[in-house]
Order: structure tokens, then sequence, then C-alpha cells
């Protein structure tokens, strides 16, 4: 199959496209948001939207100069700030009103502090390395009847390799585009994981059974036969659910769009690792290992 005889290529982007990502993570950084730093988030509900310039005006007057302000439909407003105080979150309250002019409906208020978000942000690496932890072990024991020409923790070392390239991809975008990392990133990247290894386990087992069959006495050429079998399922599913994450980027609520974004990204990065890396890395590996 092509993407065996051109699996270079296709290396050679990926390739790009973490040191792209990783270059932007090292000299921008991350933008985090209050779950992993602390601080409050409030929305409120306007009778009539005010100016948003105005509104900064005159929170920048009440002592909350490091608010911001995100518009939220045709009558919401979002205000994220530190971590506030019951006076504080009154008087901030008042604020918004534009001294009485405008008639707010408080919605939500959150505030989480500092010692808390530094707790999240350490549970949220954790969870990220036990989750590949749990995706080697699980598929080095899957594919522990396999061991010739390739040895089964091989193929959970490979999947390791694509799901690094999954994260650090919509990582580096989502970094990019100054977008704020929180709790639904972690869990979008959580999910990404999942449907990464989904696809490429797919592969795998189409490898595994074709192996089995003794399809080709070329490994290669196996892996090329388990690709064309499984390329159009691996597609079409990843179409449908970006489909879904697109119409739910452009018409869900706003709390959502960031979280279907990633999502959109990482299911785009993950079907192409899936597909493009994973299996040419086996045989890659294969190759040698032969000639060692």
């Amino acid at each position: 199959m092509f993407i065996i005889k051109y699996r270079n290529i296709f290396f050679i982007i990926s390739a790009i496209t973490i040191a792209i990502s990783v270059f932007v993570m090292v000299t921008k950084g991350f933008t985090t948001g209050i779950d992993f730093k602390g601080g409050s988030i409030i929305e409120v509900a306007y009778d009539k939207l005010p100016d948003s310039e105005v509104l900064k005006s005159a929170l920048d007057s009440a002592g909350f100069p490091d608010a911001r302000i995100q518009v939220a439909g045709e009558r919401d407003v979002i205000i994220k700030t530190k971590a506030l105080s019951e006076p504080e979150h009154q008087t901030l309250v008042s604020t918004l009103s534009l001294n009485g002019g405008f008639q707010v409906e408080e919605k939500r208020f959150n505030s989480i502090g500092p010692t808390i978000g530094k707790e999240l942000r350490s549970k949220a690496l954790i969870s990220i390395i036990l989750v590949i932890f749990g995706i080697v072990l699980f598929i080095a024991y899957a594919f522990r009847r396999v061991s010739e020409p390739v040895s089964s923790w091989k193929y959970g070392m490979v999947t390791t390799l694509t799901l690094l390239h999954d994260i650090i991809v919509p990582a580096g975008v989502f970094v990019w585009l100054g977008k704020e990392v929180d709790t639904l990133f972690v869990v979008a990247l959580l999910s990404i994981m999942g449907i990464s290894v989904h696809d490429t386990i797919v592969v795998f087992d189409r490898i595994r059974e074709n192996l089995k069959n003794k399809l080709s006495s070329d490994f290669a050429t196996t892996v090329g036969k388990s690709l064309e079998q499984t390329f159009s399922r691996s597609i079409n599913t990843s179409v449908t659910v970006m489909f879904v994450l697109a119409t739910l980027f452009f018409f869900g609520p706003t709390s959502t769009k960031d979280f279907s974004l990633v999502l959109w990204i990482g299911i785009f990065i993950g079907t192409y690792s899936s597909v493009f890396i994973a299996s040419p890395l086996l045989v890659v590996w294969e190759k040698f290992q032969r000639r060692g």
C-alpha cells in the first residue's frame, strides 16, 4: 500500500508538526484557566448587552484590572478574574450592572483557590501518564501471542509514541491560538487518546489476524494489506465524529466551543497517526530488527 511505500514522507510531516508544536509550547507557554491557577468565574445575563469596552473600563475602575470578558450568546457575559471573597463578589456583581444602568441576572459563580488549582494540575498530569501506562500494558497483554516478527511489547511502545504525537500537536495548536487550558482540555486529551488507541488497535488486530493466517511472508506486505482492509472504516468513523464536533463548535454553547475544537483537532491528528504512523513504525522496527 502507498502508506507503507511512502512512510518516510508521513514520518517527516509528523516530525515537523511535533517540532513546531513543541516550539510554540516552549516559547509561548500555556495559558492556564482558573481550574489550574485558581480564580473566580461568574456568568451573568443582561436585559440588554452593554458595550465590552465600557464594561472593561468599569471593571478596571472597580479594582478588577485582570478581569477577562467573554461574550456568550446574545445576552450573556462570562467574567474570569482572581479568586474573590464574598464582599468582592458582591462588588463585582454591582459593577457589572454599571451603577444600576442594566439589569443583571447572575447565572453562576465559582471560585477556586490557588492550592486547589495546583492540586488539580498535578492530578491532571498524573491522569494522562497513568492512562498512557495502562494502554501500553493492555496492548502488550492483548498482543501477547504475537511474537514474530515483532514482539507484543513493541506494539505497546509504538502506540505510546503515537499517543504522545496525538496530544502534543493539539496542545501546540491550542497554545498557538491562545486558548486557556483547563479541566475540559484535559478531558478532551484523554478522550483523544481513547479514540486514537481504538483506531490503532483495529489496525493492529487486523495485522495480528493476517500474520496468523500467513497472508504473506513479507511483514511490510502484511501490514500494507491490513491497512487496506481497515482504511475506509477508520476514515469514515473519524469523519462522522468530526462532523458532529464541527456542528457542536458552530452551533453549540460557548462553554463547549474550546472542548469541541480540541477534540476535532485531536481526532484528525489521531486518525492520521493511527493510519499513517503507527503501522509503518512497526514495519521500520521489523526491518531494523532484521538487519541487526
